[in-house]
């Protein structure tokens, strides 16, 4: 039989847990964190590493109307992530794109300006990503970064994603084709490591 293969339940995504860390704690998002997150949508440079095309002053109304159904969604994970130390929202971290044939989902994290640097994105992506192999019986998280963003690959890797190949040319950014690369951690690495794959011998790549 291969490796780790199961017969996992649903997942349970209408179940918003709290996951708690050393520098951070997950909750569920909420439409009251609107007016924390909403640098994110401002700010130009969050905007070209994720590849966001939105021109303009980003929509308040339809943001505040999506938080707001955040809660009631069966089959994806919206977590706000909390800084400790001050209880302020910093960011969002999501399990999403579940596809329940193959046990997988993708994954996606965003910070607020101001708030890189200080470890909050990796114990976030941690937390996320250990829920969803221990208690949602993921087999496979993917995501995708683009080649202008080696320091959110570097957060990544160190969580123990694996580089899986190149998107070539996935996005024009003001007239600059951007290689995207598609990167993966599988629930038997997981298991293995814990999303630290240095601390278990397994030596990330240079």
């Amino acid at each position: 039989m291969a490796d780790h293969v199961r017969s996992a339940p649903r997942p349970d995504f209408l179940d918003k847990p709290t996951l708690t860390g050393e520098r951070v704690l997950l909750r569920a998002v909420t439409v009251d964190d609107v007016p924390a997150l909403l640098p994110m949508f401002r700010d130009a440079e969050a905007s070209r590493l994720t590849g966001s095309h939105d021109d303009g002053e980003p929509d308040e109304e339809r943001i505040r109307t999506w938080y707001d159904t955040r809660r009631d969604q069966d089959d994806r994970l919206d977590l706000a992530v909390v800084e400790r130390a001050t209880g302020n929202v910093v960011g969002e971290a999501v399990l999403n794109e579940w596809d329940p044939d193959n046990e997988s989902c993708g994954f996606r994290i965003s910070l607020v300006p101001g708030t890189f640097g200080r470890g909050l994105g990796t114990e976030a992506t941690r937390l996320t990503v250990g829920h969803g192999f221990e208690k949602l019986g993921l087999h496979r998280v993917s995501l995708e970064v683009y080649a202008f963003n080696p320091r959110a690959r570097r957060v990544y890797e160190k969580v123990g994603f694996v580089a899986e190949g190149v998107l070539r040319a996935a996005l024009l950014w003001e007239g600059e084709r951007v290689d995207a690369t598609v990167m993966s951690i599988l629930a038997p690495e997981w298991f293995r490591h814990r999303g630290r794959p240095e601390a278990a011998g397994h030596p990330m790549p240079v």
